[in-house]
């Protein structure tokens, strides 16, 4: 069994959807973070994704079972429990995932600077 995720490990002053890369929605790719270690229930996904609401949470799953990133599966018992694991699919990305994380840290002064001089549509107007 995996240890439990660390509540901590997306930091919110880090935001995810600076970076100009994106795998799936804008949760998809700290999903398949979560799930880099192994095999979780939803809950368990729950306490490192903070500001994600169950239904949320529930769409991008279900997109990434979709697409063939995310298995789900149903032990059967007295209590039915129902995990979430990376398919060998799921797992290709990761590699892609360190590339485009490594370079976004190149390059967050960068991202943050064009970010902060970027002019709205409506005010060039």
């Amino acid at each position: 069994m995996a240890a439990p995720l660390d509540p901590e490990m997306f930091d919110p002053v880090c935001p995810s959807d600076l970076s100009p890369v994106r795998f799936g929605d804008k949760w998809a790719g700290m999903i398949i973070r979560c799930l880099e270690a192994g095999p979780r229930r939803f809950s368990e996904l729950r306490v490192p994704l903070r500001g994600i609401t169950a239904k949320v949470l529930t769409r991008s799953l279900r997109t990434l079972e979709r697409d063939g990133l995310v298995g789900r599966t149903v032990q059967a018992g007295p209590v039915r429990r129902v995990e979430y694991a990376l398919t060998p699919l799921g797992r290709g990305l990761l590699g892609p995932m360190d590339v485009a994380c490594e370079w976004t840290g190149r390059h967050w002064d960068e991202l943050l600077d064009a970010r902060e001089g970027v002019v709205p549509v409506s005010a060039a107007d």
